[in-house]
């Protein structure tokens, strides 16, 4: 078995991925890991010190404007981030892969099930932006006008080191920050660099304003009625409400739906081992929904139904 980091030429621009192979071949299947905004591979740390457990190959990717990945002035929309994983996985050899999507990452997630339905084996939506219009006051912020110059002002390298200087004594005084914090503290410094804070803004902007987010995937979720479906959320999360997750299982009735009593925003991170546990049990306990062209055109058909009216 093998884990490594590279950096993949993608449309002439760098992308950076992480890679677990187990020492038995698994063929043209994967798990394809896809983290949040203002995140990278590095929030899938504890799941890849867990991948042998899984028993499969699992990559995970820097999406454009995060981590190592080049921030070009691009489109940072859903379509475009889905089209990257679908991009990253045909190059890799990959045919069918169950996309686990963190916060930003379950929207890409389900939007890549719309766009690639026959690529897509399950689905696992963890915290997932994209299911409803609440979210924390902290994110609409981002689409105020004037966001960029006040995160140029309070995330910068000056106050990173200071920061960390705090941290660092905090940790000489006894104190310690607890994991999600620490990851949460992770995400946030990103921002420092100029790229991915306008990344940051440029997806804040797209998808959300002041009343919330604007992206909605709630009236296409019936065509993922038979992709099987895991949802994972925190139950203290603070920025996107659990109500979304248990709105959500009501949608997708054969879905599964697993409150992280313990956990906020980052269940994967708060408890690895749990998260892990429950991944493999539903790569396990369910079969790929392989859906075809037809598949789809069938539901789309049911959907319209007698609703045709003259123009």
């Amino acid at each position: 078995m093998t884990l490594e980091t590279y950096t993949l030429a993608l449309h002439g621009r760098r992308v950076r991925l992480r890679e677990y192979r187990p020492a038995a071949d698994t063929g043209d299947e994967a798990v394809v890991l896809v983290h949040g905004i203002a995140g990278s591979i590095e929030t899938w740390t504890p799941v890849f010190d867990r991948c042998a457990a899984l028993g499969r190959r699992v990559l995970a990717l820097d999406l454009p404007g995060h981590g190592g990945s080049d921030a070009p002035r691009a489109d940072y929309g859903l379509g475009a981030m889905a089209s990257i994983v679908r991009d990253v996985l045909a190059v890799s050899g990959v045919r069918h892969a169950t996309v686990v999507g963190h916060s930003l990452g379950g929207g890409i997630a389900m939007q890549f099930a719309y766009q690639f339905p026959e690529m897509c084996d399950r689905l696992v939506l963890v915290g997932s932006a994209g299911l409803g219009t609440e979210v924390s006051p902290v994110l609409r912020a981002a689409a105020l006008p004037g966001a960029a110059a006040v995160l140029a002002l309070t995330v910068n390298p000056a106050t990173l080191a200071f920061a960390r200087g705090a941290a660092r004594l905090g940790r000489r005084l006894g104190g310690s920050l607890k994991t999600e914090t620490r990851e949460l503290a992770r995400h946030f410094g990103s921002l420092a660099d100029p790229g991915r804070r306008r990344a940051f803004l440029s997806i804040a902007g797209s998808l959300m304003d002041l009343r919330g987010q604007r992206a909605s995937a709630a009236e296409k979720l019936y065509l993922a009625e038979s992709v099987p479906t895991l949802l994972v959320w925190g139950a203290r999360d603070p920025l996107i409400p659990v109500a979304h997750g248990r709105r959500t299982a009501e949608l997708l009735p054969d879905s599964r739906l697993s409150v992280q009593e313990n956990a906020k925003h980052f269940p994967h991170v708060a408890d690895p081992d749990g998260f892990c546990l429950l991944l493999n049990e539903f790569l396990a306990g369910t079969a790929p929904a392989r859906l075809t062209l037809a598949d789809v055109a069938a539901r789309l058909e049911t959907s319209v139904g007698d609703s045709k009216t003259p123009a």
